[in-house]
């Protein structure tokens, strides 16, 4: 059933998409060709509810989709777009999936429960079952967006999970034992109202960068040990000022060399950065089709889940024409 990546017919580019059931439109999930040129083809649908996050195993061919839902499921999709396990994913509204380095276990973040799932794999990619669950407490000064703890990342470098809490504006690390059960090592305040994200580290330096989803800010932090972070320096999130009678929810950041890329929603722009030094300077900002959930950038293009547009909208990195690609509320871009 299983087969490795490098031995199948595969489909280069995977978006997930909101469906009917959470007010979508889209068909679950749509796989795509891309050719060498970046130009994509649209190939097959896989439908199911709501798979609002996909992550793909390091090293077994298959892929994670969560659906988000308020009965939150995460479902196993082979290289050949077969479902192959449907498992519960231990809260309400899972948001983000990730695999550790070593890809034997899956951390799931589940939104409306505030809380933190973590799964046993085996070498295969398959789920054997869940080792632990940590549950947030906690609310931040956002009254509508901040009332309850929020879990929407969780991140893993060696053995440490830092865990990305909008709710309650912090990052909780712990170390990620050999079982799966998760020991807490540190907790790192986000300036209040910052409603954190998402948490990107740059390569090879002791910073990293954290969405500020509810405030609409790019927050530099100083990782000082590992899992504990403390902010340096706060810039907004678009280079123009933001001035819509809507926020900005800023949603999905992407690290290439000393560029950053961060997409807003509303302002309908990826903003492109230079972080060669410490502050963060914007450079310009990329228009990129209506509410740019998500985005995924692969040999000089990126492509942009543009969630209100119907469409993957695909466009050189610092800027250049827009290829449209017609798809039903994409919520995320996974290119293979």
């Amino acid at each position: 059933m299983f087969r490795r990546w490098d031995t199948v017919n595969r489909m280069d580019v995977w978006v997930g998409s909101y469906t009917s059931a959470t007010g979508g439109n889209g068909a679950g999930i749509s796989t795509f060709r891309r050719a060498p040129d970046g130009t994509l083809t649209p190939d097959r649908e896989l439908p199911m509810l709501s798979p609002s996050w996909l992550t793909a195993h390091p090293s077994a061919p298959v892929v994670y989709a969560s659906n988000e839902s308020g009965d939150g499921v995460i479902t196993t999709v082979s290289a050949d777009l077969d479902v192959l396990a449907a498992t519960s994913s231990g809260g309400a509204d899972p948001c983000h999936l990730a695999v550790s380095d070593d890809g034997r276990h899956l951390l799931c973040s589940n939104y409306s429960s505030g809380s933190l799932s973590v799964f046993a794999l085996t070498e295969d990619g398959r789920i054997t079952g869940q080792t632990d669950l940590v549950r947030h407490e906690g609310h931040g000064p956002h009254k509508e967006r901040q009332e309850a703890a929020h879990v929407h990342m969780a991140v893993v470098r060696d053995r440490i999970v830092s865990v990305v809490d909008l709710g309650t504006d912090e990052i909780r690390s712990y170390e990620l034992m050999d079982n799966g059960k998760l020991d807490p090592l540190s907790t790192s305040a986000m300036p209040p109202g910052t409603g954190p994200r998402e948490l990107h580290r740059k390569p090879d330096s002791g910073f990293a960068y954290v969405v500020g989803e509810v405030n609409g800010t790019l927050v530099v932090v100083r990782e000082e040990r590992a899992g504990s972070f403390t902010p340096v320096t706060v810039v907004p999130a678009t280079k123009d000022p933001w001035q819509g009678d809507e926020p900005n929810w800023v949603a999905h950041l992407e690290i290439v060399g000393d560029r950053l890329y961060l997409s807003n929603r509303n302002p309908d722009v990826v903003t492109e950065f230079d972080i060669s030094a410490e502050t963060p300077v914007a450079l310009a900002d990329h228009p990129c089709g209506a509410f740019p959930r998500h985005f995924a950038i692969a040999d000089g293009t990126a492509y942009v889940a543009a969630q209100k547009d119907d469409a993957v909208v695909a466009f050189p990195l610092g800027g250049g024409e827009q290829v449209r690609y017609a798809t039903g509320t994409p919520t995320c871009v996974l290119v293979r």
